[in-house]
């Protein structure tokens, strides 16, 4: 396929990309990727922002050409779509396609169509009072569990409870694409766990971000990567009164734009060099900037004592920011 794409771009280019967009979307269905990874192909492909809805789940998934999430902005009817089942794909460009932007959203539309259809049956959760059973602890089990039936949810489903931003709980199965919007999420286990599971997730939110300037860091947080530093949840909140390391960080947020979004990236990645990569700057760039971050802060988040720092503080500034 790739030769005969090759081949084909020479004598006509839009043939040549078309199969191109052909043989992507195959591999994903070959590897039963998920609908963020669909449309985020199609975003990639298109070079414009993608967008999966389906309003009876109330799901939408939306992904930038550069493959983050971005803000949302209104629908417009102008825009290019294609039906995908009970769905609708939309790249957020006017009309009409053109050879490779009407290939890319007939074969994401399928792809995407074939996941929901897969997973149909776990229905919408349109009931909110079903779910706040099934995740109450002092409930009975027996109940919560008819509950949970009620959901489409076996007693040997592996499923996880999910902390949205607006403060609601939701339910996922283990193997479903994480939300991407804020949210917190539990670990993954049957439905008589989905209690403790929500519990978690309530924690894991507090440790969310909001992907700004001002607080970035992760807008989806999973319980079961927080390790010990779910002990830190129960001793700081928004009346705590910060340590001087959070301090720091909110006069650094107030020298210059780029000041959290360069010292996240640095604790969020393996090196420097990683780090350098994702904020899309030369390595000596990031020098730079972490060498005017010492004076601000008062140590040195290139050392490894002054990176673990550095993550402590992030943390706790999100749980003072965080209720």
């Amino acid at each position: 396929m790739k030769d005969l794409a090759v081949r084909l771009a020479a004598l006509d280019p839009d043939a040549g990309a078309a199969l191109r967009v052909i043989a992507y979307f195959d591999r994903l269905a070959e590897a039963r990727s998920g609908l963020q990874t669909i449309v985020r192909g199609a975003a990639v492909l298109a070079g414009c922002p993608a967008r999966l809805v389906e309003d009876d789940r109330r799901l939408q998934v939306r992904v930038q050409p550069d493959g983050s999430a971005g803000l949302p902005v209104p629908l417009d009817p102008a825009w290019m779509s294609a039906t995908a089942g009970s769905a609708t794909l939309w790249l957020e460009r006017p009309g009409p396609p053109g050879p490779v932007e009407a290939m890319v959203l007939e074969r994401a539309a399928a792809a995407a169509r074939a996941v929901l259809e897969r997973t149909r049956s776990h229905p919408p959760q349109a009931d909110p009072a079903l779910i706040e059973l099934v995740i109450e602890a002092g409930a009975d089990e027996s109940a919560r569990l008819k509950a949970a039936a009620r959901l489409g949810y076996k007693p040997t489903d592996r499923v996880r409870a999910m902390a949205l931003e607006d403060g609601t709980a939701a339910l996922s199965p283990e193997t479903a694409e994480p939300p991407t919007g804020r949210a917190g999420l539990g670990p993954a286990g049957p439905p008589a766990a989905l209690p403790e599971s929500w519990a978690a997730a309530r924690i894991a939110l507090r440790f969310t971000a909001e992907g700004t300037e001002q607080d970035p860091g992760r807008r989806v947080v999973h319980a079961d990567d927080l390790g010990g530093l779910t002990l830190l949840a129960a001793a700081v909140g928004p009346g705590t009164e910060p340590v001087p390391d959070v301090r720091a960080l909110d006069r650094a947020a107030a020298t210059a734009p780029w000041m959290l979004t360069t010292l996240d990236a640095v604790a969020e990645t393996a090196s420097l060099r990683a780090a350098a990569t994702a904020l899309r700057v030369h390595h000596s760039t990031l020098q730079d900037r972490l060498a005017h971050t010492i004076p601000v802060l008062g140590w040195d988040v290139r050392e490894p004592r002054g990176r673990l720092r550095l993550q402590l503080a992030l943390a706790l500034r999100r749980l003072r920011r965080n209720r």
